[in-house]
């Protein structure tokens, strides 16, 4: 089986792990601060505050922000759950922006249409998560001018995009947001085994962000509410969680951090040979890459008009029986029951909802070979082709 996605690692990961478990930190040692600073000037932004998943640095990032009861925060519905569910953590409410068909990222026309006309109700978001879907940045430029005129705080769910570029800027820098978060899962980019780091440039949210993820205890004086009993001591400042990253996962992170740029390299190869297959095919149309980004291509997704549910599960299967791990990449979040519940119905994003009944994700990694390629390119045609004819 071709998976959609996978690791690569290598012997130097596999080193950097074993040094890791024979030295005196397993833990919270010296691996996650390095791992931080790193990427940080990877990314060429400020700070780096590694946790214990992207879910965990959303949840922060919002709590940073200030995120809670009476706010109300707008994210895409073509995202994995947790875009939406950091809001709900935090006692806020959640409402969600239609996409652009073509690229599957928020579409910035529905979002200024939204904005006017919560301007004119009086129930503006305080917080605005574009998601970069499939590794491709969304239009940040005009999303932060929007910000600047509504008065919203912008979350960057780059978890799929880490070491992708916008506008020649590397996405993390958050020269467009208050804070991007990342994602180290295995099938994304580079991998700490589970694992998410939150990026920022201004100190005040970095500070929050660092106290929250763990147990809001801090011995540092400068917000200690006494003089130190002794070098034992520590206080709890406010209520925060367990969210840490531990020193084995920041240091296969440092050693997966050297190949990114080869990763991405590979992945957009890739998604230029799928493309070249698929140009002359009628009915499969790849997303849309737009020309002011970089892609990282954590996900390769075509889009087949006019299918019907029973048409896609079919294909997918049938792709699957054949060896290749197809996938579909995602059910629009404010159509999940939970969703449902909160008020949220079908109809509601009708971009997000066709998108999901026309798309397809296919097998895309660093070691994807060029013949594995060819043969998943030839049996999705071949199956395509027989379906529309």
């Amino acid at each position: 089986m071709i998976p959609y996605g996978r690791q690569n690692i290598d012997d130097a990961d596999i080193d950097a792990v074993v040094k890791t478990l024979t030295s005196d930190w397993l833990t919270q040692g010296p691996r996650v601060p390095a791992f931080e600073s790193a990427l940080a000037s990877y990314c060429d932004a400020k700070f780096g505050i590694a946790v214990n998943s992207a879910t965990s640095a959303l949840h922060i990032a919002c709590l940073a922000l200030d995120v809670g009861a009476g706010d109300i925060v707008w994210t895409s519905p073509n995202s994995f759950v947790a875009s939406a569910n950091c809001a709900l953590y935090c006692g806020a409410s959640i409402d969600f922006v239609d996409i652009d068909i073509n690229t599957g990222n928020m579409c910035v026309d529905a979002l200024t249409i939204k904005l006017a006309e919560a301007d004119k109700k009086n129930c503006l978001p305080k917080v605005i998560i574009p998601v970069h879907f499939a590794g491709q940045p969304c239009d940040m430029v005009q999303i932060a001018k929007l910000a600047e005129q509504y008065q919203f705080k912008i979350i960057e769910d780059a978890s799929h995009a880490v070491g992708a570029k916008y506008l020649g800027s590397t996405v993390g820098s958050c020269q467009y947001s208050d804070i991007c978060v990342f994602s180290f899962h295995p099938v994304k980019i580079i991998t700490t085994m589970e694992g998410g780091m939150a990026m920022t440039n201004q100190q005040a949210l970095a500070d929050k962000m660092r106290l929250l993820r763990s147990h809001g205890v801090s011995n540092d004086p400068s917000v200690m509410r006494s003089k130190a009993h002794g070098p034992w001591y520590y206080e709890q400042v406010g209520l925060g969680f367990n969210y840490r990253m531990n020193d084995i996962e920041a240091a296969l992170g440092s050693s997966q951090l050297t190949k990114l740029d080869d990763f991405i390299a590979k992945r957009n190869a890739v998604a230029v040979r799928y493309s070249e297959r698929f140009a002359e095919n009628e009915w499969i149309t790849p997303l849309v890459v737009d020309d002011a980004a970089y892609s990282s291509f954590h996900l390769y997704i075509v889009r087949i008009p006019e299918l019907t549910q029973q048409q896609q599960s079919k294909l997918i299967e049938t792709l699957r029986d054949k060896g290749i791990f197809a996938h579909l990449h995602y059910i629009p979040i404010h159509i999940q029951p939970y969703y449902a519940d909160l008020g949220f119905k079908a109809g509601d994003l009708p971009n997000a909802e066709r998108y999901y009944c026309e798309a397809l994700t296919l097998p895309i990694f660093p070691n994807l070979t060029t013949s594995q390629i060819d043969f998943i390119a030839d049996t999705l045609i071949l199956l395509v082709n027989s379906l529309k004819r």
